[in-house]
């Protein structure tokens, strides 16, 4: 989808200061930073304040602290928290090893030369002993007469001379640094650990409404899209096939534009407007669209937003939500899935009440209409599940309208493909007529996709343009998934396969109201063996007739089987599941069927999944079982004899398609000749080329008139 700009170049009103707000705070965040660096610098200062560093403190070893004692160099020693030991060398040891330092008066220095670890106070004490013991240990001799030999002997004695031994003395040294630190550091940790977690809290719950903190969990999270604001480029050009939608919605962005055009008349601008589909059918591409076209302020969010663990958060949100909307009056506010808070209350009641989301609701339905007024705020919501949502929520002077939005027709998806397709770079043989009658059913999402996938397919295959085949594979590949071309079948089984999916494409060729085959293949794709694409019509109301027809063309791939084979396989369980919630249908939806009569057991309020009892007696359920039975026999047995009146030409088309493993609606025409009934598809294309030309012309005319 190319960008589109809408009209006026300025963004939203508050955006200018934004960026002051931006810039303060990045500011304030580099201040705080400067002191966190100055308060680290002056911690790490202050742990070497008042140091004097005229000497070096060196750690030794336990033989150079021997060798220093045995020299008698140490003036003292200080044992600091019994775990170093600070040497301090008298004026022997500084005028040997520090002759440069100055001294005190009393011959050392202030400050320790060496500092030694001590493994162990007492083992320290002891060998400081024993070295100075030994060292002013001395040898007298002494002259003595033997009493037997009357000879002079001198005698060696030692004698342990008096000293002062190096005084040692215990200090115990703590550091205020270290004390505080002590009991700030954990501190700080639990602090920036509170201010981490709650950052992340308020990233998560914050949201849009708030600065992001915990303390704003009951704000808003809304998205603001302000008047002529460049951030959405979807546009109501770029919605296609929802013609009747769009004429509601432009509606409402016209009220708004020119209020002055309903006002004088006595109309009100409509409170709400809720859009109802199957997904993927643009419900809020079209709120993109009112975004993008409305010239107000427009609030958008899901419905899951005031969803959250804490109790009370998801009706203050919706307050909040509504506070904001009526200061920036008129405007529109968008709740995508509407039906995570707008469940019918109590609907659930055996699993229990949740009594939060029903908060949610009631103030909901109390800011869209109650006691106070919110003149100018319109809500716009989309769900596909209105079924379930409260009927307080859904009525008049709440939601003035539910628009519908359906899948497209055959009209509609060809226009849908021409928006899609505005980037694509297409071959010539592309035709969007007949791509919007190979995607019956589909819806703008699926269709958006086809061109994605086409597009891939192209690239991977090595091609500048992208053909119709590309467009067929991906329709192929979207529908019945993957081709399993290396999946292993036996020649027996892929003969059965043929002629089941032949079965299925005769008796649909056959039949008047049956759909028609376009493509058949036996190569696996999925989890089916085999594959068979139809080209449905699209009716409004169906006949008894025509549903018979189709129930018969299901059942024509086991037929197929029993006329060719004499038996019957588990090929056909998808088969069989179709036509029998088909023919349970007719019987019991659709007052198809003579015994039931016109009765329907259908609850379009869904009142009965809750329910433990069926809304019919056994008696009649028996009634059904047999009349569901009945109906399904016959259209069997109908397409046992369609096949056999037409046995060659069901052989020729599987053996066809064992050869080619691929057949095309051409090769039936070319073996049982062309249907004699038309294609309403065809005519309605027709008229809608009819139509548009009209348009055109009449637009012309109006401009002329308009020039002139």
């Amino acid at each position: 989808m190319e960008n589109k700009e809408t009209n006026g170049g300025g963004g939203m009103p508050n955006q200018p200061s934004q960026p002051n707000r931006n810039t303060n705070g990045k500011n304030r965040g580099r201040f705080l930073y400067w002191i966190y660096a100055i308060l680290a610098v002056g911690l790490i200062a202050a742990q070497f304040w008042g140091r004097d560093s005229s000497v070096t403190k060196t750690e030794i070893d336990e033989n150079r602290l021997k060798e220093l004692l045995r020299n008698e160099e140490i003036q003292r020693i200080d044992l600091i928290n019994r775990e170093d030991a600070e040497i301090y060398l008298n004026q022997k040891g500084l005028a040997n090893y520090f002759p440069n330092v100055k001294t005190d008066t009393e011959g050392t220095t202030s400050t320790p030369s060496y500092v030694y670890t001590i493994p162990n106070v007492d083992i320290f004490y002891a060998m400081v002993k024993e070295i100075q013991d030994n060292t002013h240990k001395k040898v007298v001799k002494n002259e003595t007469i033997d009493a037997e030999t009357g000879e002079t002997v001198v005698v060696e004695e030692v004698q342990q001379e008096e000293y002062e031994g190096v005084p040692i003395k215990i200090i115990t040294r703590r550091s205020w640094m270290t004390d505080i630190l002590g009991w700030i550091v954990p501190l700080l940790l639990l602090v920036v650990f509170w201010v981490v977690i709650m950052r992340i809290m308020g990233r998560g719950m914050g949201g849009g409404g708030g600065t992001g903190s915990i303390f704003n969990i009951g704000k808003s999270r809304a998205q603001l899209y302000d008047k002529n604001s460049s951030s959405v480029n979807v546009t109501f050009k770029d919605v296609a096939g929802l013609e009747e939608a769009k004429v509601e919605i432009m509606e409402v962005v016209d009220f708004l534009k020119n209020p002055e055009k309903y006002t004088k008349l006595g109309g009100k601008i409509p409170k709400g407007v809720l859009l109802v589909g199957p997904p993927g059918t643009g419900k809020t591409l079209l709120a993109k669209s009112v975004a993008g076209e409305a010239n107000v302020p427009f609030f958008s969010l899901s419905g899951s937003d005031f969803v959250e663990m804490f109790v009370g958060v998801g009706a203050s949100r919706v307050r909040d939500l509504f506070n904001n909307a009526k200061q920036k009056a008129p405007c529109i506010i968008f709740i995508d899935e509407i039906d995570a808070i707008g469940r019918a209350r109590g609907k659930s009641s055996i699993t229990g009440g949740n009594d939060e989301r029903e908060s949610t609701l009631n103030q909901l339905l109390t800011e869209m209409d109650g006691f106070g007024t919110n003149s100018g705020v319109i809500v716009l919501a989309a769900t596909n599940r209105a079924d379930i949502l409260d009927k307080a929520l859904l009525r008049a002077g709440r939601f003035d309208r539910q628009i519908y939005v359906e899948l497209p027709d055959i009209v509609g998806r060809k226009e849908i493909f021409e928006v899609h397709m505005r980037g694509l770079k297409l071959g010539n043989d592309v035709d969007k007529d007949f791509l919007a009658k190979q995607t019956p059913g589909f819806s703008g999402a699926d269709i958006a996709n086809v061109c994605n996938e086409a597009a891939l397919m192209a690239a991977r295959k090595g091609k500048d343009e992208i053909d119709k085949q590309d467009f067929l594979d991906a329709v192929d590949r979207i529908i019945g998934g993957l081709e399993k071309k290396n999946k292993i079948i036996t020649p027996e089984e892929k003969k059965v396969i043929a002629f089941h999916e032949a079965g299925h494409a005769t008796t649909s060729w056959l039949l008047q109201y049956a759909h028609p085959l376009v493509k058949v293949t036996i190569v696996p794709r999925g989890n089916s063996l085999g594959a068979a694409w139809y080209l449905p019509e699209e009716r409004q109301i169906t006949t008894k007739e025509q549903m018979y027809h189709e129930m018969i063309a299901t059942l024509g791939g086991r037929a197929a089987e029993q006329v060719v084979f004499g038996q019957i396989s588990t090929g056909a369980l998808s088969d069989l599941e179709k036509v029998t919630k088909q023919a349970f249908a007719m019987v019991t939806y659709y007052g198809l069927d003579d015994e039931i009569g016109n009765r329907s057991y259908y609850d379009s309020t869904g009142q009965q999944d809750y329910s433990l009892t069926k809304p019919y007696s056994e008696k009649t359920a028996e009634t059904i079982d047999q009349q569901v039975s009945k109906l399904i026999e016959k259209a069997y047995q109908e397409a046992i004899a369609i096949l056999t009146d037409h046995r060659d030409g069901l052989s020729q088309l599987a053996n066809k398609l064992i050869e080619e493993e691929v057949i095309f609606g051409e090769d039936l025409e070319h073996i049982f000749g062309k249907r004699p009934w038309g294609n309403s598809e065809d005519e309605k294309l027709k008229n809608a080329a009819q139509k548009a030309a009209e348009n055109e012309v009449a637009e012309a005319t109006e401009n002329e008139t308009e020039n002139a």
